[in-house]
């Protein structure tokens, strides 16, 4: 097979990772759903296969799965340079949309026209996350038994509220141990019945070779990842001294990027916890956080950006508030998503080295059924959230929720544009009808 490298040039990737950068709602369901329509079904960029390894690999690892889904396949196609570019533009956009954001939270939340903008589009988010859900377990569930993987993680998350990290691990375990009883099951390239053996054809793309998987690689990546960090926390370490809001926001993000996983919704809880303790902002406060962050284009982890804005804003240290508020924003995001690069610039070379590795694709397919299930809950919860608003049903968000997955699914109506309809629509059922 000719590498896309030859077919794909890196202008023309650039061009729609920028354009990513803008139309990415729905959180981190909607995001992959996007990025599978566009990178694998339209362009045909990647395979099939290969999307659903970076993606399971990526759900493995703590932080925004769908930036390090965007940066691992950038750099599948244009080595390390294409990783950078497509994961720091997957968030340039939404770092600007935050600030703005926070800064309206802080100072103008009462405007009612900006409250229904919010509201409107909030249903048409619930669709795209529940498109997103149908979409990728068309994909992901191949065989009946694996419906029984999303089935299991769903109650496990919903009923039983088992930590993210459990569910993947588990998941994994049961296929490692299912794929010598059922290898049909669990096989990613072609199953040969008579022999039963799973022939997996390893797609061949550009950047794979760029890294050889090797612990000096590893290395490597780190020794740059962590000069990265020191630079810009020594700065704010001599500048403000280690007991200031900036110094504590930097330490606090850097520990937390790498201990939460599954996402924006797995470290809600856990950052509210921190914050709320040390007196940055309230839990009503990291609420509206969220609701910014679901409502806006980037990945959902960026109300940490909000937390970090309005923890500095709230505990300035003699600076201007806004200064601060800046400041402790885009130190957020730095320490936040710099150890996304280093998991998929030290990762990625493994995991691919390892493609025809048909215990490891097992675990794999295991964890990508799972994941549907998981994907699945937080489609019930912002549903619920969204359209049963304090135990009563909103008739405008189901009709809008309804509407809109009607658009997605029967005639593929871009999210682009959708979202800007949901929150005109939000005006003006508040404010004229």
């Amino acid at each position: 097979m000719k590498p896309l490298a030859t077919t794909i040039p890196f202008k023309e990737a650039l061009r729609f990772w920028t354009k990513l950068g803008f139309i990415s709602f729905g959180g981190p369901a909607g995001q992959i759903a996007i990025m599978h329509q566009e990178v694998v079904e339209r362009r045909k960029w990647i395979g099939e296969n290969q999307f659903l390894r970076a993606l399971n690999f990526c759900m493995l690892l703590p932080g925004p799965e769908a930036q390090q889904l965007a940066t691992y396949i950038g750099w599948r196609l244009h080595g390390t340079w294409g990783g950078i570019a497509a994961g720091s533009l997957f968030v340039i956009p939404s770092i600007f949309v935050m600030l703005l954001l926070s800064y309206l939270a802080v100072a103008h939340i009462d405007i009612p026209a900006v409250a229904a903008a919010f509201y409107g589009i909030q249903p048409v988010v619930v669709a795209v996350v529940v498109e997103a859900v149908l979409r990728i377990g068309k994909k992901a569930l191949k065989h009946k038994f694996l419906y029984g993987f999303a089935a299991l993680a769903f109650v496990a998350i919903f009923v039983f509220k088992v930590p993210f990290p459990y569910i993947v691990a588990a998941a994994a375990l049961g296929g490692l141990l299912m794929q010598r009883p059922m290898p049909e099951v669990f096989c990613k390239g072609r199953f040969d019945p008579q022999s039963r053996e799973c022939r997996i054809e390893v797609e061949s793309t550009a950047g794979q070779n760029n890294a050889r998987p090797s612990i000096g690689h590893v290395v490597k990546v780190f020794a740059v990842c962590l000069v990265l960090w020191v630079i810009p926390m020594g700065a704010i370490w001599m500048w403000r001294g280690g007991g200031d809001t900036l110094t504590q926001i930097g330490l606090f993000f850097t520990k937390a990027a790498f201990v939460t996983f599954g996402g924006a919704y797995a470290v809600l809880s856990y950052i509210t916890d921190v914050a709320v303790s040390r007196g940055w902002l309230s839990t009503q406060q990291m609420l509206i956080g969220l609701g910014l962050a679901e409502s806006t284009p980037g990945p959902l982890i960026m109300v940490t950006q909000y937390a970090g804005f309005l923890a500095a804003w709230n505990l300035p240290g003699g600076l201007n508030p806004l200064t601060a508020g800046i400041f402790g924003a885009l130190l957020t995001t730095y320490v936040t998503f710099l150890p996304c690069f280093f998991f998929i610039f030290a990762g990625a070379p493994f995991i691919e080295a390892m493609a025809g590795n048909q215990r490891l694709q097992a675990a794999l397919t295991g964890v990508t059924a799972a994941v549907v299930g998981v994907i699945l809950n937080l489609a019930v919860w912002f549903g619920h959230k969204v359209i049963l608003p304090n135990g009563g049903v909103d008739i405008f968000a189901v009709v809008s929720a309804v509407v809109s997955l009607v658009l997605l699914q029967k005639f593929h109506f871009p999210i682009h544009y959708l979202v800007p309809i949901g929150a005109v629509a939000g005006v003006i059922w508040k404010l004229f009808v």
